[in-house]
């Protein structure tokens, strides 16, 4: 759902991107945090690139799918490639980020290189690691892990310390670096920025 789909190599693409780099709080739904300074560009600018169409709702964005190069691909019952997606409004949102890099230092391959998603108000399982495929639709897409277990791992995923996991409580996080707990903040601190896209969708859980 674009005005012309584009096929593009990595290195083409960011020649056309703005370059920065953020500092962002990162929340694993297994409770514990930390902060990662990420290199990359605003995803808003790779949408205004691909030209989506009016009519478009969510950004869909997929994973490579190649099992000689990613042998847990092999494992037919897993619902490959990843897929994560978000809202428009969500994928426009200043704070979305789309991540070449870490600590200064180019992506490496286990941490989602070339591109990965970086939404710091969500749980981590929502920023998708080794992008290279995005589409639009007016459909609400099923994302890998939404797929396997909706009721712990549903599209929202916002973090939100008043909802637990079926399984544990969200309310505090354990700082990766120190190894101490603290209080977990409602979109991960993020609210001031995000919370308005969320007005009227209170009842839908919203880390689910």
């Amino acid at each position: 759902m674009v005005e012309q789909p584009i096929e593009i190599g990595f290195d083409d693409l960011i020649k056309q991107m703005p370059l920065e780099e953020r500092l962002y709080r990162h929340r694993c739904v297994e409770a514990w945090g930390m902060a990662i300074p990420w290199s990359g560009f605003p995803l808003a600018r790779l949408v205004e690139f691909a030209k989506p169409l009016s009519s478009a709702r969510y950004l869909v964005m997929h994973t490579f799918l190649d099992s000689s190069v990613a042998s847990g691909q092999r494992q037919t019952w897993y619902p490959w490639p990843y897929t994560e997606g978000l809202t428009m409004a969500e994928a426009t949102n200043e704070l979305a980020f789309l991540a070449t890099g870490a600590y200064g230092k180019p992506m490496p391959k286990q941490h989602g290189a070339p591109l990965r998603l970086a939404v710091p108000w969500k749980y981590g399982f929502k920023s998708i690691k080794s992008i290279n495929r995005f589409t639009f639709s007016d459909e609400r897409p099923k994302s890998f892990w939404e797929a396997l277990a909706a009721s712990e791992y549903g599209f929202w995923a916002n973090v939100n310390p008043a909802v637990p996991h079926p399984r544990w409580s969200q309310a505090t996080e354990e700082d990766i670096a120190t190894k101490e707990r603290r209080p977990t903040l409602l979109y991960n601190g993020y609210g001031e920025y995000v919370a308005h896209l969320y007005g009227g969708l209170e009842k839908e859980r919203l880390w689910v």
